[in-house]
């Protein structure tokens, strides 16, 4: 009987040990993995970010496009225009009250060139 204990105690110890080998395994995929889901949280942040730069940028370079298709004589006068005065015929130089828009004026900046 001497001998079945000591196996039993052996295979014990064995069980311990790898119990602790496992425990030691499960502990460090626990720590890589916790590293990638914060890797992959970072990554996410940055993409997100990254897409409105783009969105901002793709809207940036469509009123662009826009103001490529005015004369430098419209840019001018849209300047002015932003600047809070009238461009239009009908009160050309005089202040927007409030900056509010005028339709005349936007109609002498943005209509289309009559060729």
């Amino acid at each position: 009987m001497s001998m079945d204990k000591r196996d039993i105690y052996d295979g014990l110890s064995n069980l311990e040990l790898d119990l602790e080998s496992s425990l030691q395994q499960l502990t460090a995929m626990k720590a890589a993995l916790q590293e990638i889901v914060e890797k992959n949280t970072t990554l996410e942040l940055e993409n997100q970010k990254l897409r409105e730069y783009l969105q901002e940028l793709k809207e940036e370079n469509a009123a662009e496009e826009v103001k490529q298709g005015m004369s430098k004589s419209r840019m001018n006068l849209e300047k002015i225009y932003e600047e809070g005065f009238h461009i239009c015929r009908e009160s050309y130089g005089a202040r927007r009250e409030n900056d509010e828009q005028c339709v005349f004026c936007l109609e002498v900046l943005y209509r289309e060139s009559q060729n």
